[in-house]
């Protein structure tokens, strides 16, 4: 069942905060999110994302099947950077990352052929301070970046790099759902992605991926990358160095070159995390909410925390990257 958008509260447009949507519900949370799946989704598709407070959600049950009545359907999380706990089928608690460190601004699978097109949250308990799921609008940013950076990564691209091993960052089964060689190099071959198995029996990856694409549905060039986020600049300075003096700069878990293999500068790197912070928007989570992204157009990050914290994720609506006019042709087996 759908409605039309009139049937929902009006969204409270703030500056510095996400919109933000009041619901008044009744009990039945999932027919709530049934009923209004087009009105929410309409929201999403005006401003980028929507903060949808009121909700009570509060234990993954629910929170699954809110997640499949808004999503078209959900997909597995492949080719993860960092292990998540999965509660169901399409279902995973948030990317496991250090509390006292920032997880920037990013876009899920922006480095893959098949991503979603919309992120689902909820939060089923805040944090006592921060850990705010913060957004940015990828089309103002790829605006607000300089000409020239912008141009040469949409000539060329950009590389990710990996290192799996079973020590740091996610493993070759967590990323890939299996330990099978022979079904890892057959997913490698199907999505355009050049691997080695090392000495010591770790997987060495290379991904060349375009850094602007158009969104499939309004047609606006998009920043859609993780080029800033798994730099080795971009890590702690401290993290870093250990990891480079006992893995080597080349073992590093996951870092990012441009498209034709040059390193990338740490001014770079300092450049487009200051255009991100310069736009980026923030509410404080409460327990109970739900938040929707377009991961197309919006990126989206988790900021420092303390105190317990759990937000579940859902990776839905799968579109392949030449559905999306990316700026760098990218090629499968």
């Amino acid at each position: 069942m759908s409605s039309t958008p009139t049937l929902l509260p009006d969204v409270v447009l703030s500056p510095g905060s996400p919109p933000i949507l009041r619901a008044d519900v009744a009990g039945d949370t999932a027919g709530w999110a049934a009923v209004h799946r087009d009105a929410l989704r309409a929201v999403v598709a005006e401003h980028g994302s929507v903060l949808v407070r009121g909700l009570g959600l509060a234990d993954p049950d629910t929170t699954g099947e809110v997640f499949r009545r808004l999503a078209t359907g959900l997909m597995p999380d492949r080719e993860s950077f960092a292990p998540r706990r999965t509660y169901a089928d399409g279902v995973y608690s948030s990317t496991k990352w250090p509390p006292n460190q920032q997880m920037c601004m990013h876009h899920e699978l922006s480095y893959a052929v098949e991503f979603p097109a919309l992120m689902l949250f909820a939060c089923l308990d805040a944090p006592a301070q921060g850990g705010a799921t913060a957004v940015a609008d990828a089309p103002t940013v790829l605006d607000a970046l300089p000409a020239g950076l912008t141009e040469r990564f949409a000539r060329e691209g950009w590389l990710l790099t990996r290192t799996y091993n079973d020590e740091i960052g996610a493993s070759v089964g967590e990323a890939f759902g299996t330990e099978d060689r022979a079904a890892v190099e057959r997913y490698c071959r199907a999505h355009a992605i050049e691997f080695a198995w090392q000495g010591d029996g770790s997987l060495h990856t290379r991904q060349r991926r375009a850094a602007v694409l158009r969104h499939p549905v309004t047609g606006r060039p998009c920043w859609f990358n993780q080029i800033a986020f798994l730099n080795e600049w971009t890590m702690d300075p401290e993290v870093r160095e250990y990891l480079v003096d006992v893995y080597g700069p080349d073992g590093l878990p996951f870092n990012t070159r441009h498209g034709n293999g040059d390193p990338i500068g740490e001014d770079v790197v300092r450049e487009i995390n200051a255009v991100y912070e310069a736009h980026t928007v923030r509410e404080p989570w409460r327990s109970g909410d739900l938040m929707i992204v377009d991961n197309i157009r919006t990126a989206h990050s988790r900021e420092p925390f303390e105190g317990p914290r759990e937000v579940l994720a859902a990776l839905a609506d799968p579109v392949r990257l030449t559905d999306s006019t990316p700026t760098t042709e990218v090629r499968t087996a």
